[in-house]
């Protein structure tokens, strides 16, 4: 198992990695955001980008990370398949990865995942395994893996999925010169961990904030403890934020390359939600809101002036669920 105090990728290595997803993956676009909740918080004065990371392919980051992984097993390997566990973006993208390089998928889901992730990890052709909650999803997991010999695709952990979510990172940092800042969601931590290693290698001066949901703060909790931490329960309608604890590789690049953490609530987000709706047309899921929602909340006065990037994760969320979350002025 990968350690906090393990290597970093270099760019070297990230640029091999976005080398080898070639076309598999999109480079996700940016816009510059102009709009009037932006100079309201920020002022006139500041840039806000936003890095689109939900027209990736299944609609998030996940298959960058699921991918690599997925391309990195042998023949042997690809005839015994693959597993993962998920709130269901991680298992859409492990079930896409699998169809694309030729192999099967058993994902782990909760009852309560959203039926539209449900049915995508189905369309991608995952054999789908429910569990009563997140606990209970990595025990079966495990079991799995053991019984069926499946590599299990970790949603957050390891250098695999970190060179996956640092492409992201590359590519941003190298599609808006001299960044001030770059704000990016946390859940597990994967995806916080592999782009500011790359914003940092690219863009030194660059300081990355990462954002949790306030009812999933394992994060937070993990540094303020000097080491990976658990929480006994997820409280937040990001789901995708949820993870219930953090892990040692992820950790130690967030705690190396991430400058400040910061929370925001669920009302928060689904504001958020609605203002990209309105301003931008994009119908996000709340874990894609939350990095826009800490830029005009608790990050707003520190980043006045500057020029930012906000990574929009992702959009993993049928209309119907949409419309019940988010929240229009």
């Amino acid at each position: 198992m990968a350690t906090e105090g393990a290597a970093p990728p270099d760019l070297a290595a990230i640029e091999a990695a976005r080398a080898t997803l070639g076309d598999l993956v999109v480079e996700t676009p940016v816009h510059r955001w102009q709009a009037s909740a932006v100079s309201d918080a920020l002022g006139p004065e500041s840039t806000v980008f936003l890095k689109l990371e939900l027209f990736q392919r299944t609609g998030t980051f996940k298959a960058r990370g699921a991918l690599l992984n997925a391309l990195a097993l042998d023949e042997a390997g690809r005839k015994r398949g693959v597993t993962a566990v998920s709130a269901g973006n991680h298992a859409i993208a492990v079930a896409f990865a699998a169809d694309r390089v030729g192999t099967s998928a058993k994902v782990v889901m909760m009852e309560g995942a959203d039926p539209f992730r449900v049915a995508q990890a189905r369309r991608y052709g995952a054999d789908l395994v429910q569990v009563p909650d997140v606990h209970a999803a990595f025990e079966t997991v495990r079991a799995i893996e053991a019984d069926e010999g499946r590599t299990f695709i970790h949603p957050f952990e390891g250098r695999t999925v970190a060179l996956g979510t640092a492409t992201v990172g590359l590519e941003l940092a190298r599609q808006v010169p001299a960044l001030d800042a770059v704000i990016v969601p946390i859940g597990g931590g994967g995806l916080c961990a592999g782009v500011s290693c790359a914003i940092k290698t690219v863009q030194p001066g660059c300081k990355v904030f990462g954002v949790e949901p306030e009812g999933a703060d394992t994060m937070l909790r993990s540094f303020a403890a000097g080491s990976p931490q658990a929480i006994d329960r997820v409280t937040t309608i990001a789901d995708s934020l949820g993870a219930p604890y953090a892990q040692p590789y992820s950790f130690g690049l967030c705690r190396r390359y991430v400058d400040e953490l910061v929370r925001v609530d669920d009302e928060a987000m689904r504001h958020t939600m609605g203002l990209l709706f309105a301003e931008m047309k994009l119908a996000v899921e709340p874990a894609g809101a939350a990095a826009t929602a800490a830029l005009l909340g608790p990050l707003a006065g520190r980043l006045r002036g500057q020029r930012t990037a906000v990574i929009v994760c992702g959009t993993n969320i049928d209309a119907k669920k949409f419309m019940a979350q988010a929240l229009f002025a």
